[in-house]
């Protein structure tokens, strides 16, 4: 990811392979594999913002998930290639509210996901205030996202539509 290209869309992860070991019963990914796909199309994405492995290990702090709902669209099969938009919906001083979506190398839109992360202090481990360095950063993005159409699929309620 570049420094810059958040500025004028989502940011994007680099494109990652479905494994022939996700493949399950049914003859598609498993609908866990959909969750590490997302969670690896981040790391780019937190390495730029200042998060990261190398974050938890210098500075003893790193982002825990509180909540994260996933979309699943379409299916895909082993050797489908993949990468993930990130979207930075709201944050404050803690916590950061963020939407993905999956797509496919052909241009499908596979699945979405919405989370809210928490920034967490590991010597508690608790919710902690984001460094002021890494805050900037995200203040950035966000000024940023905001320009950005709102993504499809962001807060949908789930349920069962009842139709009387």
């Amino acid at each position: 990811m570049t420094d810059t290209h958040w500025q004028t869309g989502p940011a994007m992860s680099a494109w990652m392979t479905v494994r022939p070991e996700w493949i399950d019963f049914n003859g598609h990914m498993n609908m866990a594999y959909y969750n590490t796909l997302f969670d690896d199309g981040i790391i780019d994405i937190y390495r730029f913002i200042g998060f990261g492995p190398d974050y938890a290990r210098s500075e003893g702090k790193t982002t825990y998930v509180a909540d994260f709902r996933i979309r699943y669209l379409r299916e895909l099969h082993a050797g489908d290639r993949v990468r993930c938009a990130f979207f930075l919906l709201d944050h404050d001083s803690k916590r950061l509210h963020s939407f993905q979506q999956m797509y496919h190398e052909d241009g499908r839109l596979i699945a979405t996901a919405e989370g809210l992360l928490l920034h967490v202090d590991l010597a508690g481990p608790n919710v902690a205030p984001i460094p002021a360095h890494i805050a900037e950063r995200i203040d950035a993005m966000q000024a940023a996202h905001d320009l950005l159409p709102r993504p499809e699929g962001m807060g949908l309620p789930i349920g069962i539509q009842r139709h009387n």
